[in-house]
């Protein structure tokens, strides 16, 4: 029998899948298999922050770290995965596209990673971001990042990991960068025009970092970057309509495909609505 794999999340500062990414590996709280801690530093980034949390990670049983962050190379990030990694335990970064300049770095480090372009950064000023639009702007990242295989990918490519740990083995880490290509791998979408608006809502979304980065760090006048902030919130929010559209398509034509998790952790999935659960095929990205 296969043993309880314990996994510990550690969570610093927040992307659009920092959200929900414990719960996807248990969507029905049904699990057997995993015992699933979550420790975070809440929005906060910085370095004394992130190494604090880091400790108390590093001080709970676990066989799998998850480092959930916005651009791993930041120093906060950085002094967590550092801490984590003196336990000798397999770490897995979760994190979004300015990270990429790191990759090397941590695959060097034998640190596994899922690098998600489409998560792009918030409208940051304080004149723009209040608690209602940033919950906002998460919502319509979240539904962009499930609708075109994104949140998929993680939880498989997680799900393969925690398999080899509970049979005893030295698992074999993730090493993606997921642009729309390795994303749409895994939507399941099968009308070609609900891949192609899936497709189309991806690249939307990563568009989005490049306004957010100007509208935050490259204007000075407000005058300015207020539209361009506003701007790069209207187009997640049009992403998000794509992606609505996208699953739209696939339910009337009765085809969203559902890869579930079995109390053992196994999966099984289905395409039909009324059919019954079967072994799923699905791609693999590593």
């Amino acid at each position: 029998m296969e043993r309880i794999v314990r996994i510990t999340f550690l969570k610093v500062g927040y992307l659009g899948v920092t959200t929900l990414i414990d719960a996807l590996l248990d969507e029905r709280a049904s699990r057997r298999d995993i015992s699933v801690r979550v420790v975070s530093s809440g929005c906060k980034l910085d370095e004394e922050e992130a190494s604090d949390v880091a400790r108390m990670a590093s001080s709970i049983p676990t066989d799998l770290y998850i480092l959930v962050s916005p651009n791993a190379g930041l120093p906060g990030p950085s002094a967590a995965r550092k801490i984590i990694m003196e336990t000798g335990k397999p770490i897995i970064v979760v994190s979004d596209e300015p990270s990429k300049k790191i990759a090397e770095q941590l695959s060097d480090e034998g640190v596994g990673y899922i690098l998600v372009y489409a998560d792009s950064m918030i409208g940051a000023r304080k004149e723009f971001l209040d608690p209602v639009e940033m919950a906002l702007y998460n919502s319509d990242v979240i539904r962009v990042l499930a609708v075109t295989g994104v949140l998929r990918l993680i939880h498989t490519e997680i799900d393969r990991v925690i398999r080899q740990l509970g049979k005893g083995e030295a698992p074999t880490l993730p090493r993606v960068l997921v642009d729309k290509d390795a994303a749409l791998a895994y939507s399941g979408l099968s009308n070609p025009y609900a891949y192609a608006k899936a497709m189309a809502c991806f690249e939307a979304a990563r568009r989005v970092a490049s306004l957010s980065t100007e509208g935050c760090y490259r204007v000075e006048e407000r005058e300015r970057y207020l539209p361009i902030l506003a701007a790069a919130h209207e187009l997640m929010r049009m992403a998000a309509r794509l992606a609505d559209e996208a699953r739209e398509m696939e339910k009337a034509n009765d085809s969203v495909s559902r890869v579930v998790h079995l109390r053992s952790g196994a999966l099984r999935g289905k395409v039909k609505l009324l059919e019954a659960l079967s072994k799923p095929t699905l791609p693999s990205p590593s």
